[in-house]
C-alpha cells in the first residue's frame, strides 16, 4: 500500500519538492482573429486559382492514365497486362450476357456496359488492378427497379424480353422514342437509372465525401452482399427450372417468389431442367478445381466459355427452342446502337433508387480498390474513384448500358493472372469489341437456363459466408450482429432497405457502446507510476485516501447521465442521495429539539459534526476524501458533458470531496475552458487558478498535499 504520510514526507523534503511539482506545458497559442470572410476568401484564392502547375496538376490527377502510361514498362508488364486482359475479356463474355438476364435486360447491353466501363475506368481509374463492369447485386437492383417501371408502363410482366413483341406508346417521352417494345422501354429504364446513379456518385466527389466509404463497414457490405446473392439465387431458380412467372414487387419478394415457383412446379421445363443440371454439375467442380489449383495454374481456365459454346451448340442442333419451348437468348445485333439521351420525365421515379445503387456501387469500387493497392503497396484516390465510377455510369447510359461498379470475382482473376496496370481492361475492352463486332449473333440459341446457371455458380462465394458465421461470432459479436442484421433484412425484406437497416444498426452500435462503457477504478503499479484497472491486473496498489477512476468513452449529451450513475456506483455513494439523506437527518432532529425530545450526549456530537466528516465514504474499507478522473479515454465532451463534470464536482466537494481531471487532451482541455468547468473553482477566473495535470501521479500528490484541504480546488 501507498501510504498517505510517505507522501506528505516526500512534499516537505525541500530536495524532493520540486519533483513533486505538476508538469507545466505551455500551449501554442492558435491564430485568432480571422473572420469566416477571411478564411472563405482564403479558400476560395486557393481552390479556384488557376496557374499552369495547378491546371497541370489538376488535369494530370483527373486522367491518372496520363501518369502511369508515359511511365510504362514494356517489357516487364505488357506479358502480364496482356494474359489478365485476354483471360477477363474470355470470363467477361459469358458473365456479361448472363448478368444481362439478372438485370432484365437483353444480352447485347450487358456486353455493352462491360465494354464502356473497361474503357472509361482505364483512363480514369488509379486502381491498377480492379475489374469493373458488370457486378451482381447491382443488377438485381436495376433488374427491380426496371420490373416495377414495366409493371407501371402497363406492359404485360413476362419473364423474358426477347420473346415478348408487345408496343406501348410512350406518350410525352422526352427521350424522343415515341413507341418501342418492352425490350426497348426496359434499357431505356435501365440506362435512365444509370445516368442518375452517375450523377450522384459525381457531385459527391465534387463535394469531396469520398470518405463516407469508411461507415460501410467490411461486416455490413459483406451482409449486404450475402444477402442479395440470396435473392439472386432465388431469382434464378425460374430460369433453372424453364418457369416463366414475373418478378414479385415490394417487400418480402423472397417469400413471394418461393410461393411462386412452389405454385408453378407442376409447369417445370424438362429441357430447361436437363440441361440446368448438366451445367452445374460440370461447373461446381471445375470451379473448385480453379480454385484448388489457382497457385499452381498460370491462368484460370474458362470452363464458363466452354460451357456456354457447348450448350449453344446443343441447342441450336437440338432444336431446343422449337422442339421444347425453351427459352433463349434470341437475337443479338452486331455493332452499336445509336446514342440515345436518358428519359428526363422517369428521373423523379427512379432517384431514390439511383441514390441506393450509387452507393452500393462506389462502396464496393472503393473497398476493392483500397484492398489490392494496400496488399501491392500503392494508394488510390478515394474522390478520385468516385469520379471513375460515376462516370463509367454517366457515358454509357447514353449508349444503352446499365449500372457497372467492381467486381470481386474478375478482379482476383486479374490479379492472380499477372496484371500490372490498367492496360489489361483495354485490352479486355478490344476483345469485347470483337464479340460485339463480329461473334455476339452466333449465341442466338444459348439458353437462359445456362446462363441462370453461370449467376448460380458465381454465388458460390458470398454463400460461404455462411459458414463462417460462427468464426465472425467469436471474433467480434457486434460485427457478426450487425453481418446477421444486414443479410437478413436485405434477403427476407427487401435489398435497399437492408443496405438503410446496416447503416443504422451499425451506427446504433457504435452508440451502444458508448452506452455501456462502466468507470474503472485504477490502481498503481509497484515498480513505476503507471495506473491500471485494478479488475483487471495483479498487483496494483491503492492510495489510503484517493481513488483514481478512469472512463473510457467521451462524455456527451447521450452517456453523461450512465457517467455520473457508473463514477457514483464505482465510489460506493451517490452524493445526490446521500445529501438528501442529510437533509431528512437534520431535520428530524429539528423536529425532535422543537418537540422537547432529550438527545443523548453522543447523538448532539453526531449531530454538530459538519458534513465532510460525517460523509466520509467507504471504499473498500477505506476512507476516501479525494477523488481524481483519468480522462486520457474521453475523446470529447459536448456540453452535457462538461455540466455533467460540473456537477460530479460540486456535488463531492459539498462532501468535503477534491475531484480532479488528470490526462485531458487538448480538445476535452478547450471544451472544458469554453464551458466554464474551471471558472467555477474557488477563488478566481479560469485563467489564474486551474491547475492542469498531465499525469496521474501530478494529480495524486497534488490533492495529498496539505495545502490542499477537503473540498478546496484551488492550486496551491
Amino acid at each position: 500500500m501507498l501510504h498517505g504520510e510517505d507522501s506528505c514526507a516526500a512534499v516537505e523534503d525541500g530536495g524532493e519538492e520540486d519533483q513533486h511539482r505538476p508538469l507545466i506545458l505551455e500551449r501554442i497559442e492558435k491564430e485568432t482573429g480571422r473572420t469566416w470572410r477571411t478564411v472563405l476568401s482564403q479558400r476560395l484564392r486557393k481552390h479556384c486559382s488557376c496557374t499552369p502547375e495547378k491546371a497541370k496538376s489538376r488535369i494530370l490527377s483527373f486522367f491518372p492514365v496520363l501518369q502511369w502510361l508515359p511511365r510504362y514498362k514494356l517489357r516487364d508488364w505488357i506479358l502480364g497486362d496482356a494474359m489478365s486482359g485476354v483471360i477477363v475479356g474470355i470470363l467477361l463474355v459469358p458473365q456479361s450476357i448472363a448478368y444481362s438476364l439478372l438485370a432484365n435486360q437483353d444480352p447485347i447491353y450487358g456486353l455493352y456496359t462491360s465494354f464502356f466501363a473497361s474503357i472509361i475506368y482505364a483512363l480514369l481509374g488509379t486502381s491498377r488492378h480492379i475489374s469493373v463492369g458488370i457486378f451482381g447485386v447491382l443488377c438485381l437492383l436495376i433488374g427491380q427497379v426496371v420490373d416495377r417501371e414495366l409493371a407501371l408502363a402497363g406492359y404485360l410482366p413476362e419473364s423474358s424480353l426477347s420473346g415478348n413483341d408487345s408496343s406501348v406508346p410512350l406518350a410525352g417521352n422526352d427521350s424522343g422514342v415515341v413507341g418501342c417494345d418492352q425490350s426497348c422501354y426496359a434499357i431505356a429504364v435501365g440506362a435512365t437509372v444509370t445516368f442518375t446513379a452517375g450523377i450522384y456518385q459525381v457531385l459527391m466527389g465534387l463535394l469531396q465525401v469520398g470518405f463516407v466509404s469508411v461507415y460501410l463497414s467490411d461486416s455490413l457490405l459483406s451482409g449486404f452482399a450475402t444477402g442479395a446473392s440470396l435473392t439472386i439465387l432465388t431469382s434464378q431458380i425460374k430460369y433453372l427450372l424453364g418457369l416463366k412467372i414475373p418478378r414479385p414487387q415490394g417487400w418480402f419478394t423472397l417469400f413471394k417468389t418461393w410461393y411462386g415457383l412452389l405454385s408453378n412446379l407442376g409447369n417445370t421445363n424438362v429441357c430447361d431442367l436437363i440441361t440446368s443440371l448438366v451445367c452445374l454439375a460440370v461447373l461446381i467442380p471445375t470451379k473448385e478445381l480453379n480454385d484448388r489449383f489457382k497457385s499452381k495454374l498460370k491462368a484460370p481456365i474458362p470452363f464458363e466459355l466452354f460451357v456456354v459454346i457447348i450448350a449453344t451448340l446443343a441447342s441450336h442442333f437440338g432444336h431446343f427452342n422449337a422442339k421444347y419451348g425453351s427459352g433463349v437468348a434470341g437475337v443479338i445485333p452486331t455493332g452499336f446502337l445509336p446514342p440515345q439521351m436518358p428519359m428526363w420525365s422517369l428521373i423523379p421515379n427512379v432517384a431514390v433508387d439511383a441514390f441506393s445503387i450509387a452507393i452500393v456501387g462506389f462502396a464496393i469500387t472503393v473497398s476493392l480498390s483500397e484492398m489490392f493497392a494496400k496488399k501491392h503497396g500503392y494508394t488510390v484516390d478515394a474522390n478520385q474513384e468516385m469520379y471513375a465510377i460515376g462516370f463509367c455510369n454517366i457515358l454509357p447510359s447514353f449508349f444503352h448500358c446499365f449500372t457497372s461498379s467492381a467486381a470481386l470475382t474478375k478482379t482476383l482473376v486479374k490479379e492472380s493472372t499477372g496484371c500490372q496496370t490498367q492496360l489489361s481492361g483495354l485490352i479486355s475492352a478490344l476483345l469485347l469489341l470483337l464479340v460485339l463486332l463480329v461473334i455476339a449473333p452466333l449465341f442466338y440459341s444459348l439458353q437462359k437456363c445456362v446462363l441462370a446457371a453461370i449467376i448460380v455458380v458465381n454465388l458460390r462465394g458470398a454463400l460461404r459466408k455462411f459458414t463462417d458465421i460462427p468464426c465472425m461470432w467469436r471474433a467480434n459479436r457486434i460485427d457478426a450482429f450487425i453481418w446477421l442484421i444486414t443479410m437478413a433484412t436485405s434477403a427476407l425484406v427487401n435489398t435497399e432497405l437492408g443496405l438503410l437497416v446496416g447503416v443504422l444498426v451499425s451506427a446504433f452500435c457504435v452508440l451502444g457502446r458508448t452506452q455501456r462503457v462502466q468507470v474503472l477504478e485504477l490502481g498503481r503499479a509497484m515498480t513505476r507510476e503507471h495506473y491500471e484497472d485494478l479488475a483487471s491486473y495483479k498487483g496494483l496498489q491503492t492510495h489510503p485516501d484517493v481513488a483514481i477512476f478512469r472512463y473510457e468513452a467521451p462524455i456527451y449529451y447521450a452517456n453523461q447521465n450512465l457517467f455520473k450513475k457508473s463514477l457514483y456506483g464505482c465510489v460506493g455513494l451517490d452524493p445526490v442521495k446521500e445529501k438528501s439523506r442529510c437533509v431528512k437527518f437534520q431535520n428530524s432532529k429539528r423536529q425532535e429539539e422543537a418537540a422537547g425530545v432529550p438527545t443523548s450526549n453522543s447523538d448532539e456530537k453526531e449531530a454538530e459534526v459538519p458534513p465532510a466528516v460525517t460523509l466520509m465514504m467507504n471504499t473498500a474499507s477505506r476512507q476516501l476524501r479525494r477523488v481524481v478522473i483519468d480522462c486520457s479515454a474521453v475523446l470529447f465532451l459536448d456540453t452535457a458533458g462538461v455540466n455533467a463534470l460540473k456537477e460530479v464536482r460540486k456535488d463531492y466537494g459539498e462532501l468535503g470531496v477534491v475531484v480532479e481531471l488528470a490526462q485531458c487532451n487538448t480538445s476535452v482541455l478547450d471544451t472544458l475552458e469554453r464551458g466554464g468547468y474551471y471558472s467555477n473553482q474557488k477563488g478566481g477566473n479560469a485563467g489564474e487558478n486551474r491547475t492542469i495535470f498531465f499525469t496521474i501521479e501530478d494529480a495524486v500528490l497534488h490533492v495529498q498535499s496539505p495545502s490542499t484541504p477537503n473540498g478546496d480546488c484551488d492550486k496551491s
